[in-house]
């Protein structure tokens, strides 16, 4: 946290370049993110600093992270020169961060590849998936792939779908939420629908399944904002299972019962279609079996 003492009318981006020694790309990113708050509200990086305020960063840039390659099991779905498709085990955090230093994917990734694309911190991440959440994920494995595969994200050219259990019983088949997300102005840990620098986030959804008190349901993204089907579904009234940040009471180790089951997209070098399918893991799994015994 920093309460601004001097240098009034400076730019943030280049105030907390001054501050922390990082650059100002890397500050505008971070703000860019909603990783960066002035008096508790988003500003943008032309933000000009005033003597008072106290500004905070999520992202804890007081110290030089050194990523250790380790040699963690990875689950290969498909791979080539230009990029891999990854089942991620729930549990797994997908980059270094403060309280995550080491364990992660980028750990196991470094262990097996000479990755250079993406920021030092984050290698060949192109897109992520949260902790808890299981399943494909992309990598690059050059900065030509990944300024491609960003760009087709960016554009919704590739498709992501999750299959997900919920609490309650929603009755319409299908349905869509068309809701800005942003971050939640009471409790900077969590995202939430809200006008107020929220951007723009479109959930599709579509009822498997019927349970007494729980829904089985498959997810497209529209858009990609952190933890969306997670807020999208808790906003309607229906939080996905075990969610310990936006579920109902209590969750268990495992987490949120939401898996990233389906990825297709274009090969961005060769134009080849590429589809992958992947079942949820075994917690998953035989907790939709216990819910299915208990309908019979």
């Amino acid at each position: 946290m920093f309460e601004v003492e001097d240098n009034e009318g400076m730019r943030i981006d280049s105030y907390l370049s001054e501050k922390t020694g990082y650059s100002r790309s890397k500050i505008q990113k971070l703000i860019k993110e909603e990783q960066v708050t002035v008096n508790g509200k988003n500003v943008s990086s032309s933000y000009s600093v005033k003597v008072g305020d106290t500004i905070e960063m999520e992202e804890d840039l007081s110290y030089d992270m050194n990523i250790e390659p380790e040699d963690i099991p990875l689950t290969i779905i498909y791979e080539d020169d230009d990029l891999l498709v990854i089942n991620k085990e729930s549990g797994m955090v997908v980059h270094p961060a403060p309280g995550h230093y080491t364990g992660t994917l980028v750990n196991a990734l470094l262990y097996r590849y000479h990755l250079t694309s993406g920021e030092a911190e984050r290698p060949g991440i192109v897109h992520r998936l949260d902790k808890d959440t299981s399943g494909l994920m992309l990598v690059a494995k050059n900065e030509w792939t990944h300024e491609r595969l960003s760009s087709m994200i960016a554009s919704k050219e590739v498709e992501r779908k999750y299959l997900a259990i919920v609490d309650g019983v929603i009755q319409h088949d299908t349905g869509e939420v068309d809701a800005p997300i942003g971050r939640d102005v009471h409790n900077r840990q969590k995202m939430a629908v809200t006008d107020v620098h929220g951007k723009e986030a479109i959930t599709h959804f579509r009822v498997l399944d019927r349970f007494q008190n729980q829904t089985y349901i498959e997810c497209k993204l529209e858009t990609g904002r952190t933890h969306q089907i997670r807020v999208h579904m808790a906003y309607i009234g229906y939080p996905v299972h075990n969610d310990p940040l936006y579920g109902r009471g209590k969750s268990t180790e495992f987490g949120q019962m939401l898996h990233s089951y389906s990825i297709h997209f274009l090969h961005p070098r060769t134009g080849k279609e590429l589809s992958f399918e992947v079942d949820p893991p075994k917690e998953f799994q035989d907790y939709l079996e216990e819910l299915k015994k208990e309908r019979s």
